[in-house]
């Protein structure tokens, strides 16, 4: 055989071998692209409800240990910070104008009120007045600023963002002192940083004060400028100190809390107010569910609400049984030392009683301490004012119904600003058919369907900001930083921030000082 002949004929059998190779490549893909698809039908059905609608994505359960959330939640590094990280300017001696404001509503939406005046005030260039807490409020209390804050403590803290006065100066008019009264405004809610440089400025600058009423929710929360979130968490969370009456009795309770190891403060919103807003009645008796009818009528717009429907989508506050079963479910036992932070729970004891009987170790500010000082400090917003504290220094806060409640969206703020204290968030929406299949009778499963929405939550660690969420529970990242950051707008600020604050606001002082004594000088050469 020529050699030709016998490399043609080895060659001719290149192309079935290169057929066959092909042919194993295609059924090995082939059989990877049914895999996939096989995985991923099962994944839609396994997402489809017996109704159709698709339900809850599958989450993968995170391994929670409960006796380390008695610690703060892990920080990766960030720690709290809300100095200036830009040049920021101190407040000139000269003001565009008097800044007035009434803060309505009940303690923390009217501290929310006092953190957006500051603001205004600085964005205006403005003297801010001492800001006015309603006393027609849910509390019927008329404590006023000087009553709850350290008026002291807040204008110093303060000194290098705005001016600020107890009361509006006397002016003369016609050759009589009279008391110098601001311009009235209503400002639109949520009105932007443009509605105070135009309108609110423009009458400011003509009548020399402006006083803006109602002020609750009256400046956009998310502003596009880092420097004035941070002037916000300045005076949150530094500047509005309570006054030390209201500090000592907090801290008394707190320790007598911790003599005898951890504590966990819930904010049981369980309360008339909170039910008749929310439309949940119908687990009450007729007498109360009348009693629930006329306070939604007179307070609130008239709406038709289904219990059902607005428990389906977690709108209901969760009932003190249900704290307790989600707890316990947790892993919480009955040794649990509990503060509750509440006021008068709608339904009486019959409510709590499931609840006591699961966590006997409950307290609030009316059974720690002095009971005398502590009926005379604890009425009203000053009542307030200490749960916030305890609440805020509590090994573990749970909030039971946050969104519309100020008190909890503020203290997991704080929390959060004061190094990442745990904080259990239930998710209602979540919860919500389980504890209707648990109610049906159908309790296999409960504890663990519990866990499996329990641990997946963030506990009080640095999160993104995800609407509603708002800003005041979660200031993270504009007021926190990293020692060594990747992203240059992250990393802390020298540690000599207030020295140089500090210069800036003293050669401002001593410039004007200047001016003045030069203008004063010219004044005299004059007259001579």
């Amino acid at each position: 055989m020529r050699r030709g002949e016998a490399f043609g004929r080895r060659g001719a059998h290149r192309p079935l071998k290169q057929l066959s190779v092909g042919i194993r490549v295609f059924l090995g893909r082939l059989s990877v692209a049914v895999c996939v698809l096989l995985i991923c039908t099962i994944s839609l059905y396994s997402t489809i409800r017996s109704d159709g609608r698709p339900s809850r994505p599958v989450v993968i359960q995170k391994q929670v240990n409960v006796d380390e959330l008695w610690e703060t939640a892990p920080n990766d590094g960030w720690r709290p910070s809300s100095a200036p990280r830009s040049k920021w300017p101190p407040p000139p001696n000269e003001s565009n104008g008097y800044l007035r404001v009434r803060c309505n509503g009940g303690l923390n939406q009217q501290r929310t009120a006092i953190c957006n005046a500051v603001l205004a005030a600085r964005i205006m260039n403005a003297t801010l007045v001492l800001p006015e807490l309603d006393s027609n409020s849910f509390w019927h209390d008329d404590s006023g600023f000087k009553g709850i804050y350290d008026v002291e403590h807040f204008i110093k803290s303060l000194r290098y963002d705005v001016k600020i006065v107890e009361s509006l100066p006397d002016i003369r008019v016609n050759g009589k002192i009279k008391k110098l009264k601001g311009f009235q405004l209503r400002p639109p809610r949520d009105a932007p940083v443009s509605w105070y440089t135009t309108v609110a400025l423009q009458n400011m600058r003509e009548h020399g004060a402006i006083y803006l009423t109602p002020f609750s929710h009256r400046l956009e929360e998310e502003i596009d400028n880092a420097e004035y979130q941070r002037l916000r968490c300045r005076v949150n969370y530094h500047a509005l100190q309570f006054k030390p009456q209201i500090m000592k009795l907090s801290n008394m309770i707190v320790n007598k809390l911790r003599a005898q190891g951890h504590f966990m403060a819930i904010h049981l919103r369980f309360e008339m107010d909170m039910l008749a807003f929310a439309g949940c009645i119908d687990i009450f008796n007729k007498k109360e569910q009348a009693m629930l009818t006329k306070y939604r009528k007179e307070n609130f717009a008239e709406k038709e609400l289904v219990y059902n429907e607005r428990r389906a989508i977690g709108k209901c506050p969760l009932t003190p049984e249900e704290v307790g079963l989600i707890l316990r479910a947790m892993g919480f036992d009955n040794s649990t030392r509990i503060y509750l932070a509440a006021g008068e729970l709608f339904g009486g004891e019959r409510f709590m009683k499931p609840f006591r009987s699961l966590f006997p170790h409950l307290e609030n500010h009316s059974t720690v301490g002095p009971a005398e000082e502590l009926a005379e400090n604890t009425r009203g917003l000053l009542g307030s004012a200490v749960d916030y504290m305890v609440c805020l220094l509590a090994d573990i806060f749970m909030p039971t119904y946050d969104g519309p409640s100020n008190f909890a969206n503020n203290v997991m703020g704080h929390r959060l600003y004061y190094g990442f204290r745990t904080t259990i968030q239930p998710d209602r929406k979540a919860l919500a058919p389980i504890f209707v299949t648990r109610e049906n009778g159908e309790t296999a499963g409960f504890e663990e369907a519990v866990r499996r929405v329990m641990y997946n939550t963030e506990f009080g660690g640095p999160h993104k900001r995800v609407r509603p969420e708002s800003f005041y529970t979660n200031s993270w990242p504009e007021c926190f930083c990293q020692m060594s950051a990747k992203n240059p707008a992250d990393q802390c600020p020298s540690e000599n921030v207030v020295e140089v604050l500090n210069s800036r606001l003293q050669w401002e002082e001593t410039d004007d000082s200047e001016k003045v004594q030069n203008s004063s000088n010219q004044t005299e050469s004059l007259d001579i």
